[in-house]
């Protein structure tokens, strides 16, 4: 018993200790929520403490519960545990209420430009590019709006990465986790800007947060939205670790965004039977083809047609409702190993990342390596399973390596050489599942290329759901039937019949004789 002294004197210091962390722990708690709400609920504040009447008290509890019915929590007007949590999550800093608190009235036009101010060194730059490009083509997917990179004067979306107080900013960040980013709604000024918090670790799908997500929602601000409610949709202001991979946008998201700008181009919601007639044009030849992540492109004139995987319809549009700054005529494109694409018109190309087209383009085709007398590119084409890209200008093919980024040496090459079968000149190419399709006219080429033959002979316009009659020798070549064994077996019939006539013609004659 010679410890029971001291074991009461351990049991009264904690027994007065408990309380005291509480009360600790509760002003901690009163402190947050009090930050929390004047940022992002306008709860004024008297000399920065919060004010002890009765009016003020009621105000607090008043914000308290609007923001609790605003996440959908139990609207208690305190601070319960699942309210704390809540208080402590990352989200974006734009308020919930205020000015933000509708939707505005949007851009007054659709073609938006952009300029990266800085660059996190979190992420290597090309990657920032990259989360920046798609997040915006999250928007543009789903409206009229198109966006165009630019590398100097003002944009209309101005995006950095800044630090606590940060220049004329009037929103400051406040470090590791918490606000994440924020952005202005459409207008003159800080109109449309576009702010990053540098303290936290910016990921394209790592640890830490993910730029491509928070950039996309910061986007939904800078065009005009305010916050949702939804906790499935992007606009939500918590962050939430989503499927990048993914098409982030809610139902909620594009009603709202939809509602300010309208939905995709009319050009995409062309008739059936109009677009169908032009495509099922049995001389239909197109320009250009290419692919375009899971779909496939065929371009001719100031339009093209999209055929998606796994999707029943051809969507047919405006090259303009896309990518407005590119030409009409293009004459070839393709899609190399980065996820971007080239499209060629006479001695330029441009360069499209998503729905954009990068800055600083179109530049000169002599920047790929072609000399001065080349003056325009037929067709392009990528080899996935060599990372070489075969351009076609007239009787020669060039090879470019996307690894190195120069012209392969021994080129340029005779086509009916290098690709024996198809001819002396090809118009546009297209890489599918291994086999390469030469177009020239109304007709394609599938070309085996570990066997270097063909393998059918097609029209040109089966990729856009059409089947026509058979043509004169039988075949459904709409339908791809022919293959080089079935044209050899035509041809020895063909052959055989013809010496049966010969010799049964000369057996009349000389009979007759």
């Amino acid at each position: 018993m010679k410890n029971l002294p001291f074991l009461l004197l351990l049991f009264v210091t904690f027994s007065s200790a408990l309380p005291t962390n509480q009360n600790t722990e509760n002003e901690e708690n009163m402190r947050l929520a009090q930050a929390y709400l004047n940022q992002f609920y306008s709860l004024e504040i008297e000399g920065g403490h919060l004010a002890q009447s009765k009016n003020k008290s009621s105000l607090e509890a008043g914000k308290l519960r609007e923001m609790q019915a605003f996440f959908r929590l139990a609207v208690t007007g305190k601070l319960d545990p699942d309210t704390v949590e809540l208080l402590k999550a990352p989200r974006c800093g734009v308020p919930d209420v205020g000015q933000y608190g509708y939707t505005l009235p949007g851009w007054r036009r659709h073609n938006l430009t952009y300029r990266i101010m800085n660059y996190t060194p979190d992420m290597p730059p090309a990657d920032v590019d990259e989360a920046i490009e798609k997040a915006l083509e999250v928007w543009s997917r789903v409206t009229p709006l198109r966006f165009t990179r630019i590398s100097r004067g003002i944009a209309d979306i101005m995006i950095a990465f800044r630090k606590r107080v940060h220049g004329w900013c009037p929103r400051h960040f406040d470090g590791p986790l918490g606000v994440l980013g924020h952005a202005f709604p459409p207008g003159p000024g800080l109109g449309g800007d576009t702010h990053f918090d540098e303290d936290e670790n910016w990921t394209k799908d790592g640890v830490g947060f993910n730029l491509f997500l928070v950039a996309a929602h910061e986007f939904g601000h800078a065009l005009g939205l305010s916050h949702s409610n939804d906790q499935t949709a992007l606009m939500f202001p918590n962050y939430a670790s989503l499927n990048s991979s993914k098409h982030p946008l809610s139902q909620d998201d594009i009603s709202g965004i939809q509602s300010i700008y309208g939905g995709l181009p009319k050009a995409t919601a062309k008739p059936q039977e109009t677009t169908r007639s032009h495509a099922c044009d049995p001389d239909l030849a197109f320009d250009a083809v290419t692919t375009f992540r899971r779909e496939v492109m065929f371009f001719k004139g100031r339009h093209l047609w999209r055929v998606h995987d796994n999707v029943p319809d051809v969507e047919f549009e405006l090259i303009a409702s896309l990518w407005p700054s590119l030409p009409a005529d293009v004459q070839a494109a393709y899609e190399n190993p980065k996820d971007k694409i080239l499209v060629f018109k006479d001695d330029n190309f441009w360069m499209i990342r998503g729905y954009a087209v990068l800055s600083d383009y179109p530049k000169s085709i002599q920047t790929l390596g072609f000399p001065r007398h080349v003056k325009k590119i037929d067709a392009a084409v990528y080899d996935q399973s060599t990372r070489k890209t075969y351009f076609f200008v007239g009787i020669w093919c060039w090879r470019y390596d996307e690894t190195t980024q120069a012209m392969d040496k021994g080129y340029p090459r005779r086509v009916v050489k290098h690709f024996p079968g198809i001819g002396l000149r090809v118009e546009a190419a297209l890489q599918h599942k291994g086999f390469f399709y030469f177009f020239r006219g109304s007709k394609q080429f599938k070309y085996d290329p570990k066997a270097k033959n063909i393998v059918r002979v097609m029209k040109a316009n089966t990729w856009l759901q059409c089947k026509g009659p058979l043509n004169p020798s039988g075949f459904d070549i709409n339908e791809g039937k022919v293959h080089s064994r079935a044209v050899e077996v035509f041809y020895h019939k063909s052959l055989n019949l013809l010496v049966f006539t010969i010799v049964h013609l000369l057996r009349n004659i000389y009979t007759y004789q």
